[in-house]
């Protein structure tokens, strides 16, 4: 799709280039409306783009994916669209040459570092828990455990087998949890917001009592800059912190290992309304950044929209996915108008919701209730007419 000008209109410098990762079925889609739309228009930003889509990563092995690490690594800040992870439907759908593994375990893996996912919080659509009155932050641990198996069939003594079973080795560095505990420390003292962390060590004593250990050591550390923030930091059992998060009133920063994390932050996007309201932002202990939606290629629309049918797919997280790398680069890069310009996006797609224009997925549940819903085009041109007024007030205040 070739970029919506505005004649006579400048746009805005970002001095840096950001490394663009397109993606698989239906957040494709969206992906150039999104660019063409709402970024284009408005920014003038060199993309180093590399195509995640699966058919492109069957083509080179995977060494695309390698390739956008690494260019993350270089330039400091990336935007990824969601991507496929194959299993063995998908590898006769697509005719893959075999079945690849996640590109975000292997950008985590490559990045090291902690994924921060946090609610969009948008008045008209209510938790769905009634007493969640402030966001669930879920800091989750890019590295490791299952994320980085290995998986074999085995009759060994690994377990006393009566017949044919199967086991996984799973391992963890400890300059990894550390550099995990860290990035949720400072994370919760910069939102001043309680921190949690959660295992299972009365089972894994040695694997997860390693992870409590270190995160003692290193808020122990800290300690003196908590007492000063005003907030607490907790350990407990992954199933206690299960119940309590459901009774409390949120607030806080839930950091959670690998596998926990994914689980939990879906839980939490589908609590606080939808998984299309949840951002999501991979930080290096090196100071790297990668934004993404946290939620899949929504399949089920894609397949209609082959049909020609109309879809209604909530874009906003991929939204948020471009205006949070673009808030980033502008802070690097000593650009506050850009910064500005993400902000006033942001603020565009919160409006456009709580004036009732909404995707299907939260129809049903905004308060008060909504006539009906947009299609995935509708609500994406509704933002678009938005942010057009928005960057008016921004060109005329400079």
């Amino acid at each position: 799709m070739g970029s919506m000008t505005r004649p006579g209109a400048s746009r805005i410098t970002v001095k840096t280039p950001l490394v663009e990762m397109d993606g698989d079925e239906m957040t494709r889609v969206i992906w150039a409306l999104v660019k063409e739309r709402l970024i284009e228009p408005y920014v003038d930003v060199k993309l180093e783009r590399y195509d995640l889509g699966l058919p492109e990563r069957d083509r080179t092995d995977d060494r695309v994916t390698v390739q956008a690490a690494e260019a993350i690594k270089k330039y400091g800040v990336g935007v990824k669209c969601a991507t496929i992870t194959p299993n063995e439907d998908r590898v006769v759908e697509y005719k893959l040459k075999q079945a690849w593994p996640s590109p975000n375990g292997t950008i985590r893996a490559l990045l090291d570092g902690t994924v921060f996912r946090r609610p969009i919080v948008v008045k008209n659509v209510p938790p769905m828990v009634r007493n969640w009155a402030k966001p669930i932050t879920i800091g989750r641990h890019a590295y490791g455990d299952m994320y980085r198996s290995a998986e074999m069939r085995i009759r060994q003594v690994v377990h006393d087998f009566k017949a044919s079973g199967i086991v996984r080795g799973v391992h963890n560095l400890d300059a990894s949890i550390r550099s995990f505990a860290r990035a949720c420390i400072h994370f919760a003292l910069s939102e001043k917001e309680d921190l949690w962390f959660s295992g299972k060590d009365t089972i894994a004593k040695i694997y997860h009592g390693a992870f409590r250990e270190i995160f003692r050591q290193e808020v122990d550390a800290r300690m003196a800059d908590f007492e000063k923030a005003g907030i607490t930091y907790s350990y407990m059992l992954i199933d206690d912190a299960v119940a309590r998060a459901i009774r409390s009133t949120g607030g806080y920063l839930w950091a959670c290992m690998n596998y926990d994390g994914d689980v939990m932050s879906d839980m939490i996007a589908a609590g606080f309304g939808s998984l299309g309201l949840m951002t999501s932002v991979l930080v290096s202990p090196d100071g790297h950044f990668e934004y993404e939606a946290a939620h899949g290629t929504v399949q089920r629309h894609y397949y209609e929209h082959l049909k020609g049918r109309p879809t209604s797919t909530n874009s906003t997280a991929t939204i948020f996915a471009w205006s949070g790398a673009l808030a980033k680069r502008g802070e690097l890069d000593g650009t506050p108008e850009v910064t500005r310009f993400a902000k006033a996006i942001e603020q565009a797609v919160l409006e456009t919701i709580e004036s009732g224009i909404v995707t299907k997925d939260l129809a049903t549940i905004a308060q008060p209730p909504v006539a009906g819903h947009v299609t995935t085009e509708g609500f994406i041109s509704a933002i678009a007419e938005r942010l057009a007024v928005k960057v008016g007030h921004l060109a005329g205040a400079r």
